[in-house]
């Protein structure tokens, strides 16, 4: 026998392989912490808080750098289960886990991918209504809301309606996290459908609500991302795959073409955190039997690892004045799709954009100056882990503490309910959406 390898073998992470059931609590909490123990070097565990119940929302950061960020390495992050009897997405994002660190090191795209993003995995964001499902449905039972019996899916502010209800300990939570990174590219992992949908799930007329659609200024971004997801996956691109359900053209469409909901999650991240977030229907059956997971596993891992990567399209860079200091809340936004709520750098001056290829003008607006344009060109092939890299120097001097002051949060309020249309995509004649029924399955 060869010694050296032998101490080799003896030297490396070893980790238990994941077998395909379903994780409860106490076992999804051991392997999380078996791999943030075996994997330490590029793997960080923490909780985002508690459920009602007391249970640890965990969520396990995988990058280089994994207990703190770094500019220019774009913020990623996955949440499942939030509605608790929707259970193939939990399973996925463990398995994800996996396979990402037992690869690093050893397949060069996963190497190059953990080193280049850093990613935020969150299992369940309601173990609660997990552990309250006591036989498994394919269509409703209890375990869909918090323990409180509220859905989690329709207990966010609303950019579009007022929904005054009590805000659960998860969803705080969560919008707490939300305000702690600099989140560029989302995905909330459901069940009960075959789809990628992406935003709006709610909708005005400004956003072609009366079209029967609900488009943001990014959709040309959000059905490329929906896409992206859908097409590798080989049951969801059909598009027809659930009995007696909507024939989704290509496996994509629009929340509010669907049907529409109030306080969602997906909308949430778009309008206040700055993150672009879809949603994906993993499953037809809400709580498939636990020999069904490996097919899961085949169908959606190379989705999985693709939708990752398009958190590095368009452009990224920091906002500088001209001593060279980083300038937080400066405005940075494509000059033709202003956003409500309008994207500011982060408090190390960074900005990222997810643009598709082509030519756009940049508005760089730093509070109590004139608007700095910049044209940039986007080429159609660029380098797959980082996107264009375009810093802005600004002729300002200024404090950084001032800037940050006159420019409070965006106001948790319903922000579209007077405006009128703000962006070409919601303009009559780009796409056709029709009305739909609302189905038995729900976001």
């Amino acid at each position: 026998m060869d010694l050296s390898r032998l101490w080799l073998g003896l030297l490396l992470p070893v980790l238990a392989a994941l077998d395909f059931r379903y994780h409860h609590q106490e076992g999804m909490e051991a392997f999380l912490k078996s791999v943030a123990q075996n994997y330490s070097s590029i793997t960080h565990l923490h909780s985002i808080g508690k459920s009602v119940r007391g249970r640890n929302l965990w969520v396990l950061i995988v990058g280089q750098c994994p207990k703190e960020h770094r500019v220019g390495i774009p913020e990623f992050k996955y949440v499942a289960n939030m509605h608790g009897d929707e259970t193939v997405g939990r399973e996925l994002l463990l398995h994800l886990i996996d396979y990402l660190v037992s690869r690093h090191g050893k397949d060069l795209e996963i190497t190059n991918l953990i080193n280049s993003t850093r990613i935020h995995i969150m299992p369940s964001m309601n173990p609660d209504g997990f552990e309250a499902v006591k036989k498994p449905d394919c269509f409703y039972s209890n375990g869909r809301e918090n323990y409180n019996k509220f859905d989690l899916n329709r207990n966010f502010p609303d950019a579009f309606e007022y929904n005054n209800i009590s805000k659960q300990p998860e969803t705080l939570a969560v919008m707490k996290w939300l305000k702690t990174e600099t989140f560029v590219l989302s995905a909330n992992l459901h069940g009960g459908a075959l789809v990628a949908s992406y935003p709006f799930d709610n909708g005005a007329q400004a956003t072609g609500a009366l079209l029967s659609r609900s488009l943001t200024p990014d959709d040309d971004v959000f059905q490329h991302l929906a896409y992206t997801y859908a097409s590798r996956n080989p049951n969801m691109t059909k598009g027809d795959q659930c009995k007696n359900k909507m024939d989704f053209q290509n496996g994509i469409t629009n929340g509010y073409s669907w049907y529409p909901l109030q306080g969602g999650m997906q909308d949430y991240n778009y309008v206040w955190a700055q993150c672009f977030e879809i949603t994906l229907e993993l499953s037809c059956c809400k709580y498939p039997r636990e020999e069904k997971l490996p097919f899961f596993w085949n169908d959606n891992k190379a989705s999985l690892i693709e939708y990752i990567k398009q958190v590095h399209l368009g452009i990224k860079g920091q906002v500088f004045d001209q001593n060279g200091n980083p300038l937080p809340n400066v405005i940075v936004e494509v000059q033709d799709r202003k956003h409500i709520c309008p994207f500011r750098t982060n408090k190390f001056g960074e900005y990222y954009l997810l643009l598709l290829p082509g030519s756009y003008v940049i508005n760089i607006t730093a509070h109590g100056h004139d608007p700095h344009l910049t044209k940039v060109v986007i080429p159609e092939k660029f380098q797959t882990f980082s996107a264009l890299k375009k810093d802005f120097h600004l002729p300002i001097q200024g404090k950084l503490d001032s800037i940050l002051v006159s420019n409070p949060s965006c106001p948790l309020i319903p922000l579209y309910k007077v405006m009128p249309s703000h962006s070409v995509a919601t303009r009559p004649g780009l796409f056709l959406f029709s009305m739909t029924l609302l189905l038995i399955f729900f976001k």
